[in-house]
């Protein structure tokens, strides 16, 4: 079984800093180097949450972390090459403060090393007489395992991960000759890269150690990073509209953004292969073969009327063709990431009754005047929605892991008249009397029946509108027993401040309480209905992470005058008989229903393998991973229509309209009562 990774979009706040230029000296337009490591670090902890000073213990936190990043799986280096980077890491705080970074060097020497050797085994390994063994059982976790103490060990796991390799290639019916040539010349390629490391990416790492060693949520954002964060957040960029990735060493287009210019050309398709990329008319063709992603996004992505050309391999027919495409740049709206609305009906009381799914896969906002915001649209789509006759909203958050604070309260407000939605506590305010954030627009833009489907992937600002609507009784939660757990505010501030020439440093400034008093730290949201979700058989949430901050309680803080008990905008507080009636109703259906039982059979499935993958059921299930695969790519490669009827087949989402219906039918014959 292919083993699950999980990407959570972090709850981020943009903020002001003291942050000054005088901290970094004139930094503009400068690389990063040693430096800027002592000014940063100063930097980080004078924002933090915690009251934390530079120390032992700090400095054996970000060691801890620095070595997760060299050697996650514990697959390059030796028991005593991890005891000599400590010894380079020993008073690590103040060869920093001096400006020297000479023990990142000698550990990057050692990692160099040992990474050669294994690359050396593996094209041995691999030699004429290697034969696939299908017996293996890999463990692929093991960053709590102790490291190899002899080479004899290292080479030990090194071939059951070489026959792993092997298998995944197998899975898609490569030939076996070709497959040990690609996994050579993809140990190639990692030695290419960990050789070429430059000291500006080698500083970065360190910074981003020292940041997870406060908390799981506090890094540094290196220049690019930082870049990505702003596209994310904006749902534009200027480029050509295509999502990328990194296979066997060729850029291959997965997707192209509707509207896009890459999309409106017609000349590029999906899994077309980019060779090489070239600026303007006549710049010369620069080959990407083997480069990293990010370099090769960089030479793509440009101004908005800008031209460039990429030379596109692509496969037809059995043939390879090869051509080149000019594309002008443009700026490309991600509209995938924003809201959107959809329709479904159910029947009951011999009539068909419409309904409106909302979903919204991240809490974006532009930052600047006139931008686009998550609550603006989803206003914007409640509207749409209101226009069309439904007479019950799901909000779907399953997917979403966060983003701007600042719309995760306007929309929460939007289901109710006014009142608080957070409290942010600071190290200056740890009970947060003085950080309360309230909804203060009035109007109340939907009041009908309202249900959020939350999953342990919904993070920060999904938490903080699913749980503030949840305390207030305003919306039914359903989906994971659970949500992430991950119940604190971030701040981005730019490096130098309002350029980001070095980067960014996203910073935990506070933790955050839902009305009913509880941080949603650890403890996540817990849903009114409990539905089987994809994530149930997986380590997933905010305790897993490493040096995560603790949870706390306050005094509740509800607002009286959120509810609305006649007139427009009135709603009607959810009542415990409602809730137990909905959840019997849910579990009955869900008990009958084949698409959840096989969910619960695969994650039973997922919790007897535990984290030991066997090679043998990797083959096995290769048939269904293929018809899996083949179905994503036909999904990303379709319209927009093809996208919508594969996302409304999801059974939880399915489950999920048939509470809300009963939540309507239920609603429909109860008086209304007053909180």
């Amino acid at each position: 079984m292919k083993k699950l990774i999980i990407g959570f979009t972090l709850f981020l706040l943009f903020g002001a800093s003291d942050l000054s230029a005088q901290l970094l000296g004139k930094a503009e337009k400068q690389v990063l180097d040693c430096r800027f490591v002592s000014p940063i670090q100063q930097a980080f902890l004078s924002q933090h949450v915690n009251e934390k000073k530079i120390g032992p213990e700090l400095e054996k936190k970000m060691r801890e972390q620095y070595m997760k990043r060299l050697d996650p799986n514990r697959m390059y280096l030796l028991a005593s090459d991890v005891a000599q980077i400590e010894k380079n890491f020993d008073k690590i705080f103040e060869k920093l403060k001096s400006k020297d970074c000479s023990s990142l060097n000698k550990t990057q020497e050692i990692l160099v090393k040992r990474v050669k050797e294994r690359a050396q085994f593996a094209n041995q390994f691999l030699s004429k007489d290697y034969k696939f063994d299908s017996s293996v059982e890999l463990k692929l976790d093991r960053d709590k395992g102790p490291y190899p103490k002899t080479e004899k060990e290292a080479q030990e796991y090194l071939a059951q991960y070489i026959h792993f390799q092997i298998a995944n290639y197998l899975i898609t019916e490569t030939p076996i000759e070709e497959a040990k040539e690609n996994v050579k010349k993809n140990w190639d390629r990692t030695v290419k890269k960990i050789v070429e490391t430059k000291e500006e990416e080698l500083v970065s790492g360190l910074l981003d150690a020292f940041g997870r060693s406060l908390d799981p949520h506090t890094a540094f954002m290196a220049r690019d990073n930082n870049e990505d964060f702003k596209i994310q957040m904006s749902l534009s960029l200027e480029g050509i509209g295509a999502t990328l990735s990194s296979k066997d060493g060729f850029t291959v287009i997965e997707a192209l953004v509707p509207g896009g210019p890459a999309a409106k050309s017609g000349l590029l398709q999906t899994q077309d292969r980019i060779v090489s990329v070239g600026q303007g008319d006549s710049g010369p063709m620069e080959t990407v073969m083997d480069m990293d992603l990010k370099d090769v996004v960089r030479r793509i992505r440009g101004t908005k009327g800008t031209k460039v050309r990429l030379t596109i391999m692509r496969r037809e027919a059995g043939t390879k063709k090869t051509f080149t495409a000019t594309l002008v740049r443009d700026r490309v709206k991600l509209e995938d990431d924003a809201a959107s609305l959809l329709t479904e009906t159910r029947e009951f009381g011999g009539k068909k009754h419409k309904f409106g799914i909302i979903n919204l896969p991240s809490f974006y906002n532009d930052g600047r005047r006139g931008g686009r915001s998550s609550s603006q649209d989803v206003k914007a789509v409640i509207k749409k929605a209101k226009k069309e006759g439904v007479q019950g909203l799901l909000i779907d958050l399953s997917t979403n892991g966060g983003g701007s604070l600042d719309d995760a309260i306007k929309m929460a407000g939007l289901f109710i008249k006014t009142g608080n939605i957070v409290k942010q506590s600071t190290k200056e305010d740890p009970k947060g009397a003085k950080s309360i954030l309230a909804d203060t627009d009035a109007d109340v833009e939907w009041s009908g029946p309202l249900v959020i489907l939350v999953s342990r992937a919904s993070a920060s600002a999904s938490e903080i509108v699913a749980g503030s609507l949840q305390d207030y009784k305003r919306a039914l939660v359903v989906g994971a027993d659970h949500t992430f757990g991950k119940g604190t505010i971030q701040t981005v501030i730019d490096i130098p401040p309002y350029s980001g020439d070095l980067g960014a440093i996203k910073v935990t400034i506070g933790t955050f309480f839902i009305p009913g008093g509880y941080s949603t730290q650890h403890r996540g949201v817990l849903s009114d209905v409990v539905l089987p979700g994809r994530f149930d058989g997986e380590d997933v949430g905010e305790k897993m992470l490493d040096y995560s901050l603790s949870p706390a309680q306050l005094t509740p803080f509800l607002s009286p005058e959120a509810y609305v008990t006649q007139g427009p905008g009135a709603w009607s507080p959810l009542t415990p008989e409602t809730i137990k009636v909905l959840a019997q109703k849910s579990k009955g259906r869900v008990e009958k229903d084949p698409e959840f039982k096989k969910l619960k059979e695969d994650i039973e499935k997922s919790k007897k393998m535990g984290k030991v993958i066997k090679l043998s059921d990797l083959l096995n299930d290769k048939d269904k991973d293929k018809e899996t695969e083949k179905k994503e790519k036909q999904i990303k490669s379709g319209d927009k229509a093809e996208r919508d009827k594969a996302y409304l087949k999801r059974p939880e989402l399915q489950e999920s309209l048939n509470i809300l219906a009963d939540l309507v039918e239920h609603t429909q014959k109860s008086p209304k009562k007053s909180p």
